[in-house]
C-alpha cells in the first residue's frame, strides 16, 4: 500500500508501507521476474525498488553476521580456578532431565575433568 502525503508547497511525496515494500521484494527475487516488471505492476519506479531490493540484501548480510558472530555452545563455557580447600571438600552434583527421566549424579570433586568429559558425551 502508499499514501500520498500533503505538505506545503507544490510537491507530492509517496510514502509505502513496510509489507508493500517487503512484498515488492519477495516479488523481485522470484525466478524470471525482472525488477523492472516488478515495478511496473506496482506502480512504482524501478530505479526505487531496485534500492529497496538493495537495502534488503543489506539487512539480510547483517543479519548472517550478527549470527556468526555468535559464540557457539562450546565456547560460551568459561572454566574459574576453583580454590583447592574448596574443590577437596566439595562434590560434583548434576541433575539432567530429558523427558519423564531424571537422572541425578554425585562426582568427586577432584575427578572434575572426568565429569566435564562425561557431562559433554550426556548432553550430545
Amino acid at each position: 500500500m502508499h499514501t500520498i502525503e500533503q505538505g506545503s508547497g507544490r510537491r507530492r511525496r509517496r510514502t509505502h508501507s513496510a509489507a508493500f515494500k517487503a512484498e515488492a521484494v519477495a516479488a523481485c527475487r522470484q525466478p524470471g521476474v525482472s525488477i523492472a516488471a516488478a515495478a511496473m505492476a506496482r506502480s512504482v519506479n524501478a530505479n526505487l525498488l531496485r534500492r529497496w531490493v538493495v537495502e534488503a540484501e543489506r539487512a539480510e548480510e547483517l543479519r548472517r553476521s550478527a549470527v556468526k558472530a555468535l559464540p557457539s555452545p562450546g565456547e560460551a563455557f568459561v572454566a574459574l580456578p576453583m580454590p583447592a580447600k574448596t574443590v577437596e571438600k566439595t562434590a560434583i552434583r548434576i541433575e539432567v532431565r530429558r523427558g519423564t527421566l531424571t537422572v541425578n549424579v554425585h562426582w568427586p570433586s577432584s575427578a572434575m575433568h572426568e565429569c566435564a568429559i562425561w557431562l559433554r558425551e550426556v548432553l550430545k
